[in-house]
């Protein structure tokens, strides 16, 4: 196992010690948590993951807990989402921005009550975020970190796995819909939800005591299903387009250039928090756009790229490559960026200045897979 200083300042998840029973060689910190990245085979990992199933501990997703009289307006002022239609036992994939639009989170939201939600972040403290702006707007609400550890199950028999543990009936369960659980006295909310696209649950561990039980319950589920650890897949999520905040966006991209118009409602009736921003990017048009990169060649940075790579036309600067992997179900070498409107929408050829030398790509939309 990699060699990793445990301080005060780092969260230990409530899965840890299964984590290190199981093997793991390779750690990262997200959230101020220890997020297990490998556990020594990538290849193997991938395939459970797109062939079988995989069991990740991503408590590294921290919870932030709003609640109380004012709970539906204030987290409706946080997200730049039409909620007004969000039922109890629904989630939301949302943009959080600041007041010039700037993207600062892109959390899975669940309503677990009229009064109480949950915000499962991405990497940025959002805690203190939305503490402030609550007070600034004398919202009656409380906020905190619940200390929830989600457990990621993913992969296409992943479904199998978690009826087998919780019952045929979890096979219902829409996507981003979830159930609150208590199993063998293990509370949890279950979630069919999961940062791969190949289908899968978290399990939203409240019982933190009972981690180890949890993985060892879903890990013996899924022994004839070839379940096995690994951690959220770098290879897969560039496949699936998926975005990764903090590393595929820049400090001032705003959700349009980070390929989530999808989630953003300019033309509802809810305030929120940099819509009046929001609304002139729709109208003038979002600079970059978030796009993949087809690129010439076997050649591949090392895992993960290390850091972001100019993309260039000529001698212009038009963005940025923020990951490049060699794809599998492809068989070609492909990338994630942000390049310039005008650039992507004239379909030119470009070229990537990456720290071995320069490489050719074709832009192309995502997800490739």
């Amino acid at each position: 196992m990699a060699a990793l200083a445990e301080t005060a300042r780092l969260i230990r998840s409530p899965y840890h010690d299964a984590v290190v029973a199981a093997g793991v060689t390779d750690w990262s910190i997200y959230n101020r948590t220890l997020l297990p990245l490998s556990f020594g085979d990538l290849q193997a990992e991938y395939r459970r993951l797109t062939e079988g199933v995989a069991l990740w501990d991503v408590s590294c997703q921290r919870q932030v807990q709003i609640e109380g009289r004012d709970a539906e307006v204030c987290v409706q002022y946080l997200t730049a989402r039409d909620l007004s239609k969000m039922r109890v036992g629904q989630g939301r994939y949302v943009a959080m921005c600041d007041h010039d639009g700037r993207l600062l989170n892109d959390p899975v939201l669940l309503k677990l009550s009229d009064g109480r939600f949950w915000f499962s972040i991405a990497d940025s403290d959002m805690l203190l975020w939305c503490r402030a702006i609550a007070a600034e707007r004398g919202f009656d609400v409380q906020i905190t970190d619940p200390n929830v550890g989600p457990l990621a199950v993913q992969g296409p028999k992943a479904a199998d796995v978690i009826a087998d543990v919780f019952g045929e009936s979890t096979r219902d369960i829409k996507f981003f819909g979830f159930e609150e659980v208590v199993h063998d006295g293990i509370k949890l909310v279950l979630c069919r939800s999961g940062w791969s696209h190949q289908g899968g649950f978290e399990l939203f561990l409240e019982s933190a005591h009972r981690g180890v039980d949890l993985w060892n319950l879903v890990a013996e589920a899924g022994e004839p299903y070839g379940i096995g650890p690994g951690g959220p897949n770098h290879v897969e999520r560039v496949e699936a387009g998926l975005l990764a905040w903090g590393g595929d966006t820049t400090p001032d991209s705003n959700p349009f250039e980070a390929g989530m118009a999808r989630y953003v409602d300019v033309d509802c009736e809810a305030e929120y928090i940099g819509k009046a921003a929001l609304m002139r990017v729709v109208e003038e048009g979002p600079a970059r756009q978030f796009v993949g990169l087809m690129v010439e060649g076997e050649y591949t940075e090392p895992w993960p790229l290390p850091q972001r790579a100019v993309v260039r036309r000529g001698s212009e600067d038009v963005g940025t490559m923020s990951a490049l992997v060699r794809s599998p179900k492809l068989d070609r070498t492909i990338g994630l960026a942000q390049i310039t409107t005008p650039v992507v929408e004239a379909s030119e050829r470009v070229e990537i200045e990456s720290p071995s030398g320069p490489l050719c790509a074709d832009i192309v939309a995502l997800p490739f897979v």
